[in-house]
């Protein structure tokens, strides 16, 4: 059975594996496909609503990040002495950044998520947010990723935009390092910092994802990972 549940169907499938006898007693609440030929109580049922929930999420998948589904992590190759990769002094006497919407959702989490952290540790949580979006269980957007949970206290993927406070925007000379920054690495600069991280915590909390993903770096106050499905 499990050789046929995709790794890809992400935390929410592994949740439910774990979780299977809570589901065997109230199957009904979740939104999959059922089959009308097994039980829908028992291990049986159990079985059926995991594949219901495979084939809901396979069709909801675009045929290009099925094709990545299968695809083993390839590191980026860039070469660490690309001149994009400026220092802050050198981002600092640039003319301020510009950029469109989804460059504005990556200045605004770098703000508020990294302000604080070194060079190093900014252009470290870029690679996660990108690597979120190239990865196929996350939102292909910029913006779909940073707002991904947005709505629900405490639910969201990054803190910053559901933890109640405002989004005041009150130190400009970071806002000018990290819009260059964030400009810097959509516009392809190399990825080799994380190794491929789509997770980060600060190094003062331990999050449960934490014993499940390979750590890759840690820079900063913060700690990268990389999911592996």
């Amino acid at each position: 059975m499990m050789e046929r549940i995709p790794a890809a169907l992400g935390a929410g499938l592994c949740a439910l594996v774990f979780a299977t006898g809570a589901m065997a007693q109230n199957v009904s609440a979740l939104d999959v496909t059922q089959s009308t030929s097994a039980s829908a109580t028992g291990l049986s049922g159990v079985l059926d609503q995991l594949m219901g929930m495979e084939n809901a999420s396979l069709s909801g998948l675009t045929e290009r990040r099925i094709r990545r589904l299968g695809s083993p992590y390839a590191p980026a190759t860039g070469s660490p002495d690309d001149t994009r990769l400026m220092t802050g002094a050198e981002l600092d006497a640039l003319e301020p950044a510009t950029g469109d919407a989804q460059w504005q959702c990556l200045t605004e989490a770098l703000y508020f998520e990294a302000r604080g952290e070194p060079i190093e540790g900014q252009y470290a949580v870029a690679e996660v947010i990108l690597n979120r979006v190239d990865h196929p269980s996350y939102p292909g957007s910029i913006c779909g990723v940073i707002r991904q949970g947005t709505g629900r206290q405490y639910a969201c993927q990054f803190t910053y935009t559901c933890d109640g406070h405002p989004e005041d925007v009150a130190d400009d000379g970071a806002w000018h390092r990290l819009g260059h920054i964030a400009r810097i690495m959509m516009d392809g600069a190399p990825r080799d910092l994380t190794a491929g991280a789509t997770h980060y915590h600060a190094n003062w909390v331990n999050p449960r994802w934490a014993s499940l993903y390979p750590q890759t770096a840690a820079i900063g106050i913060h700690h990268f990972y990389r999911q592996q499905y």
